[in-house]
């Protein structure tokens, strides 16, 4: 089969393939075929791995790595290798991979993608694949000392567990530049308000310069995974994402899994329960970036009084909006499979003038914060040309959201694979070319004027909305039993970035593999290409810049 090659006119152009092009491409490489709802999915031996995820990124332009998903079937392991195409993520591919039931090995896909280096260390850290050339295959959410995977089919929650704290080893002792090297260990973490949650660095310095920092996470580590997997999909699932990123995105995270579940089930959502979703998640996004804009300048400039207090009130403001929608300020739970729980609240006059006020003020406010913070001398000093995350380094990592975006990749989910009612409205995507922490803070804050602008057209649409076609639910059985053996892959473009979340049922009404992909967990990843070189101030910089949350990264 002839396929356009990479060096063509319109090579940055690389054309979608149908199933049967991508399987004549692969070739030998594939034993059979495994399609989820999603993409079409190929079976491979689990010893070209590397291989075969080469040949999808180099010649077919399968250049993300969303998720690498694993569990444990009766008879056999199996990894999903989840691609798609910064491009266009409408075009996926999952590349599937079975390992022996008593040997689970398989090639690790981290010599071409680096995102795949965290991913298949938790996959082996809860579910016990190993993977063959990893460069660093240990437990990354729990202490090495951990016995057994708790995500494996012979787990036994009841045996003793014994989790030693080792010494600390300075990974580059044997490789000193030279006899006047001085290097120093220092932690960073978990207890420290800069590391945004329960978080360890540990961090190598030669002088004063950063020669390698690892991220040490897993503190917060739930088990959220595990806990959806007992619950049904229709009515105990839907608590538990508010959890996940729980200071600012709960209905973006509910539509994570609203999206994978209807997908799964056939649901189709009415068109006006579409509208206040949308209206709804841009609230939480604008909620989101605020505490971003409040934190980053109270690790950047130490500022509490003005900066970080200004933005908190303007967050508390989107708040009182999403209190009185859902009837919480955090957990929603507002979301329902089909649509959502309840309509605008009564007098709907009173919550579109208190909505409208908001969004009036907000650009006087936007102009004070660049006043205050991408104004001031000092905070630009600490964050242009530091943090530097080239595009093409970015996208091997999987960063998505403002991250990406911030080192100049047009990626948002939004747009790109539509879902909600964004393809209606009239809004643009931000992208900045810096590729440092101030584009990063540059991006969520022309983000939220974008996302004032969603809301306010949303809000027109609900106001003239007539009054006999505003159905908030879809007509959804009260259990669902999606067909055995069913997987999906489904994400929106969360404040952070891609959410994701994998399915795979097994006829009942609960998941039999339920899977999250974390933004957060992604982004984290590229701190050691921000931080290395740098100094410990410009560490944190880089750091604040991610935005992450470590209740989403541990999950």
């Amino acid at each position: 089969m002839s396929l356009e090659p990479l060096d063509s006119p319109d090579a940055d152009v690389i054309p979608d393939h149908t199933p049967e092009e991508l399987e004549a491409l692969l070739g030998d490489l594939v034993l059979a075929r495994d399609d989820h709802l999603n993409a079409p999915g190929f079976v491979i031996r689990p010893d070209t791995v590397q291989e075969t995820l080469s040949i999808l990124k180099e010649q077919a332009g399968y250049d993300h790595l969303s998720l690498v998903s694993a569990q444990e079937y009766e008879n056999r392991y199996e990894s999903i290798y989840h691609l798609k195409k910064f491009d266009d993520p409408t075009q996926e591919v999952s590349v599937v991979v079975p390992a022996d039931k008593d040997n689970p090995v398989s090639q690790s896909g981290e010599a071409v993608f680096r995102t795949a280096d965290w991913h298949e260390r938790e996959a082996y850290d809860l579910v016990g694949i190993e993977y063959d050339d990893h460069p660093d295959l240990r437990r990354i959410l729990l202490p090495e000392t951990w016995q057994g995977h708790p995500l494996s089919l012979d787990y036994d929650m009841n045996q003793p567990q014994i989790a030693a704290l080792p010494a600390h080893v300075n990974p580059i002792q044997d490789h000193h530049r030279d006899d006047e090297s001085d290097t120093m260990f220092l932690n960073i973490g978990p207890h420290h308000p800069a590391t945004h949650g329960v978080l360890h660095l540990k961090t190598v310095l030669d002088g004063e310069q950063v020669v390698d920092v690892e991220s040490d996470i897993g503190y917060l580590h739930r088990c959220e995974e595990q806990m959806a997997q007992s619950g049904t999909y229709r009515h105990q699932i839907m608590p538990y994402p508010d959890r996940w990123d729980y200071i600012s995105a709960g209905l973006l995270n509910e539509w994570a899994y609203a999206r994978a579940a209807e997908d799964l089930a056939d649901i189709e959502v009415p068109e006006y329960a579409q509208v206040i979703r949308t209206m709804g998640a841009e609230m939480c996004r604008i909620a989101a970036h605020m505490l971003a804009l409040a934190t980053f300048a109270l690790d950047v400039n130490g500022d509490f009084t003005a900066t970080f207090m200004y933005a908190i009130n303007d967050r508390e403001r989107v708040q009182n909006l999403l209190e009185d929608l859902t009837g919480q300020r955090l957990m929603f739970n507002y979301f329902r499979l089909g649509g959502v729980v309840w309509d605008l609240p009564e007098p709907r006059e009173e919550f579109f003038s208190k909505t409208r006020d908001f969004l009036d003020q907000l650009p006087g406010n936007i102009e004070e914060y660049h006043n205050l913070v991408t104004s001031n001398e000092i905070f630009q000093m600490r964050t242009i040309d530091t943090g530097i995350l080239p595009p093409e380094v970015a996208k091997n990592y999987g960063a998505t959201g403002p991250v990406l975006r911030g080192s100049g990749v047009d990626y948002d989910l939004r747009r790109d694979d539509p879902y909600g009612y964004y393809d209606e409205l009239d809004w643009d995507v931000i992208t900045e070319d810096g590729c440092d922490n101030y584009s990063r803070l540059l991006v969520r804050m022309q983000e939220v004027e974008e996302s004032a602008k969603i809301i306010g057209q949303c809000v027109d649409l609900l106001e003239d909305w007539p009054e006999d076609e505003r159905t908030i639910q879809a007509n959804v059985p009260r259990t669902l039993r999606p067909d055995d053996d069913t997987e999906v892959y489904r994400a929106v473009e969360a404040a952070k970035g891609e959410l994701g979340i994998y399915i795979r049922s097994d006829g009942t009404d609960k998941p039999a593999r339920f899977k999250i992909r974390s933004p957060c967990f992604s982004n984290l990843q590229t701190l050691p290409e921000m931080a290395n070189g740098e100094y410990i101030p410009d560490v944190i910089a880089a750091l604040g810049s991610l935005d992450i949350v470590l209740g989403e990264v541990d999950r």
